[in-house]
C-alpha cells in the first residue's frame, strides 16, 4: 500500500473567540462555522454569554460547533468576572469544560502581586489536573516592558517551562513579545506541549497577535514541527482583529490564518524539518 502523499495530524483548529473582538462571542460562534474551522475557544471575558454555560451550549449545538477549550478569565480586565478569587475561577472554568466537552482549560501563571495565589500556583495546578480529564495547559507569558525598563508582571515566572506543569500551552505571540526562542521552548515543553495558540509577532513590546505569516515568528515551522510528531491537541487561531475596518475584512483576516494552518499541517511523511533540530 502506497505512502500517502501527505500527514495530517489529529489536531484540530479552532477560533478563539477572542479573535473576533469587539465583536461578540456568538458572532465569533457563527464565523467559525462559516469559514470551516473545526470548533471555538471560548475566551471567557466581560461579553455575558462568554461567562454563561447555557448560552454557550446553545450556540455550539446551533452552529454545530464543538466548543474544544476554555480560556480562564485570567486578564486585567476579568480580574472580576466568575469571582475575585483565582481559584474559584479556576473551578468554574473546569466545570465549564466539563459541562461543554471541551478537553483544554487554558492557564495563564499568576499576577506577581497574587501573592498566596502564586506561591500555591504549581501544586495547586497539579490537584486540579489530577480531578478531572481536563487538560489544565499553563501558558507562556512575557516580561511587561516600559521604554527601556523590564517588569517581571508573571509568578512563579512567565517562562512556564521553568516550573513542572503536567500540560502547556505555548503562544507565539507571546514568545515574539518576550524575544525568546520558541523553537527552544516548544523543546523544554516536550510531550507536555498540549495546546497551541497560533499568532505571530514581530518582537515589539507589544502583544501583537498578528495574523500568522505576517511576522518573525516560526509558525510554519511549528505546524509542521506538531503534523510530523503526532500532536493531538489543538491549535487555536488567536488573532488581533480590532484594527479590521469591516466585518468582511475581519472574516478575511481568519479566513487566511485557518487556510495557513491547514497548510501547514499537512506535512509531507518524509520532508518534516523540526525546528531546533
Amino acid at each position: 500500500m502506497a505512502e500517502p502523499v501527505v500527514r495530517v495530524p489529529d489536531a484540530k483548529v479552532a477560533l478563539s473567540t477572542a479573535s473576533v473582538y469587539p465583536e461578540s462571542t456568538a458572532t465569533a460562534f457563527e464565523i467559525a462555522a462559516r469559514l470551516g474551522y473545526d470548533g471555538v475557544e471560548v475566551m471567557v471575558w466581560t461579553d455575558p454569554v462568554s461567562q454563561d454555560i447555557e448560552a454557550l451550549r446553545r450556540l455550539s449545538d446551533y452552529h454545530r460547533m464543538p466548543v474544544l477549550a476554555v480560556h480562564a478569565p485570567c486578564l486585567l480586565i476579568t480580574q472580576r468576572v466568575w469571582s475575585t478569587d483565582p481559584w474559584t475561577k479556576l473551578k468554574r472554568a473546569r466545570a465549564a469544560a466539563e459541562k461543554l466537552g471541551a478537553s483544554a482549560v487554558v492557564v495563564h501563571p499568576p499576577f506577581r502581586w497574587q501573592r498566596n495565589y502564586a506561591k500555591e500556583f504549581v501544586e495547586g495546578i497539579w490537584r486540579m489536573a489530577d480531578e478531572t480529564d481536563v487538560r489544565f495547559a499553563v501558558e507562556n507569558m512575557y516580561p511587561w516592558r516600559y521604554r527601556d525598563r523590564e517588569m517581571l508582571a508573571y509568578a512563579p515566572d512567565w517562562d512556564v517551562t521553568k516550573e513542572d506543569y503536567r500540560h502547556f500551552t505555548v503562544d507565539l505571540s507571546h514568545t515574539a513579545t518576550a524575544r525568546t526562542d520558541a523553537a527552544g521552548m516548544i523543546d523544554r515543553m516536550g510531550d507536555r506541549l498540549a495546546h497551541l495558540h497560533l499568532a505571530d509577532g514581530s518582537g515589539s513590546g507589544k502583544d501583537e497577535h498578528l495574523v500568522p505569516g505576517r511576522g518573525t515568528q516560526p509558525c510554519a515551522a511549528t505546524l509542521e514541527r506538531l503534523a510530523a510528531t503526532g500532536f493531538d491537541g489543538h491549535v487555536v487561531i488567536e488573532v488581533n482583529t480590532r484594527r479590521a475596518m469591516s466585518g468582511a475584512e475581519r472574516e478575511a483576516d481568519l479566513a487566511e490564518a485557518l487556510a495557513f494552518t491547514r497548510l501547514h499541517l499537512a506535512t509531507a511523511p518524509h520532508d518534516a524539518t523540526l525546528p531546533g533540530n
